[in-house]
């Protein structure tokens, strides 16, 4: 790849996520050679204004690479913009959409019109469409422009070690899969809770709320990996047609399931540690009739043979007061318990935590007094830190022409087919809106072990 075209250069995600993950390849020397980086927005900005405002997410090192980049100022759905902004077919690009999901299908159309090069890459973020209908839309017209095998639809969570762990836990060590089942696995939760509140991106995330912004593909991701079966290889195709089964295995919730299963929540206001924080209504840029959760919470069910009958809850929320991110798997009670009957052990339970990467299995031994009476203890390995980050680790894929981490089509629309009846069922208040204040650890109707 000789170009790197960023449509949406000037929004948050260019900023927090893309543009430091180059500059830790650039300083690691991994980005590939000659590779020209072009930024697209609409911002009335030139090309030492872009570099300056990139900057400012970069120390002195990483900024180097910023001396490159080009800007083009346009409307990324509009394709003689495209065509000034770079050379679409002369030299093959890694055409990014750092776009939210109404701007995607004009710009995935107006690069049809250019007609890329050939090996050239597109790359799209989450969330792919807003429901099932756009997300297949959206395929369609992808596929006019490349073949599958060369649109990327990043998920920047299965760059994360973490995440990547489950499938060395599960598939390198027979005493795991031998308990990864409905009869020693009694529920498994996946929690994403954060102490950030909005931070000024309420253009994006009031138009998609928690349920979208994270439980619909970052937590749904994690399920995939959890409950997947053992796939033949790690090549693209057996690692993500055992994640397809996955998905397609999930009940799609019926509207009792959305009224039993589900939780929504919006924070209002409160204390951080020592900083206030505005209710989520009185946020700049918030429209308090979109009714925008910002806590989400929905248990779902995968109906196969290896976990009929295990609730999978999945769990994302901003402003809360303290970070949690983690897999929690819950294993069942020992059959028969042979200890006085006064005590109550509680179940095992493992944990994989997300920064810092870590893993923890709490079990019930012997004590040190009584040896018949149990305590609890926790077995922890932390994880060595990642060379690079999961977004640097996901662009080299990109560049390398691997998919194996990013989600294929039929994946995308699944994970809408098991969401939409949520959305529907929220639209029509089959579940309160409810409120938490910001700092608290949630709703009080919301489990808190």
């Amino acid at each position: 790849m000789t170009q790197l075209v960023i449509l949406g250069a000037a929004g948050d995600l260019t900023s927090r996520y893309l543009i430091p993950a180059l500059g830790e390849l650039g300083g690691a020397g991994a980005l590939p050679p000659e590779l020209t980086i072009i930024g697209v927005d609409r911002q009335p900005w030139d090309v030492d204004e872009f570099r300056h405002h990139l900057a400012q997410r970069l120390d002195s090192q990483a900024a180097t690479f910023l001396s490159g980049l080009r800007y083009h100022r346009g409307d990324v759905t509009d394709a003689e913009t495209l065509r000034a902004a770079f050379d679409p077919r002369d030299a093959p690009a890694v055409v990014y959409l750092a776009l939210p999901p109404h701007v995607a299908p004009g710009a995935v159309q107006a690069l049809g019109a250019l007609r890329l090069a050939r090996s050239s890459r597109i790359v799209a973020e989450k969330p792919f469409g807003h429901d099932l209908h756009s997300a297949r839309r959206l395929n369609t017209l992808l596929h006019e422009v490349a073949p599958e095998e060369q649109v990327f639809r990043i998920d920047h969570f299965l760059g994360k070690q973490t995440v990547q762990n489950v499938l060395g836990l599960r598939f390198a060590n027979r005493i795991f899969e031998a308990v990864w089942n409905a009869q020693h696995v009694e529920a498994v939760d996946i929690v994403w809770d954060e102490t950030l509140a909005l931070e000024g991106r309420a253009g994006y995330y009031d138009t998609v709320g928690a349920l979208c912004d994270m439980v619909q593909n970052h937590l749904i991701q994690w399920l995939c990996l959890l409950a997947m079966e053992p796939p033949v290889t790690l090549d693209e195709r057996s690692l993500r047609d055992r994640k397809v089964d996955v998905l397609r295995a999930v009940r799609r919730p019926t509207l009792d399931d959305v009224r039993r299963h589900t939780l929504r929540a919006r924070y209002v206001a409160g204390k951080a540690g020592v900083t206030t924080v505005p209710g989520y209504v009185d946020e700049p840029g918030v429209d308090p009739d979109r009714r925008t959760e910002t806590f989400a919470t929905v248990t779902l069910f995968v109906d196969n043979w290896r976990w009929a009958g295990v609730p999978f809850t999945l769990r994302s929320g901003k402003a809360l007061g303290a970070d949690r991110h983690e897999v929690r798997v819950r294993f069942r009670p020992v059959p028969h318990f042979a200890f006085d009957e006064d005590q109550d052990p509680q179940p095992n339970v493992l944990r994989l935590h997300v920064d810092p990467d870590r893993l923890t299995l709490e079990v019930n031994l012997n004590g040190a007094g009584d040896p018949f009476r149990l305590e609890r203890a926790g077995m922890a390995v932390v994880l060595a830190p990642q060379e690079l980050s999961a977004y640097a680790r996901l662009l080299l894929d990109i560049f390398a022409g691997d998919p194996v981490l990013s989600i294929r089509a039929d994946e995308a629309e699944e994970a809408w087919r098991i969401m939409e009846p949520i959305l529907d069922g929220w639209r029509n208040d089959a579940t309160p809106l409810l409120e938490y204040p910001a700092g608290s650890s949630g709703p009080d109707e919301v489990d808190r072990t």
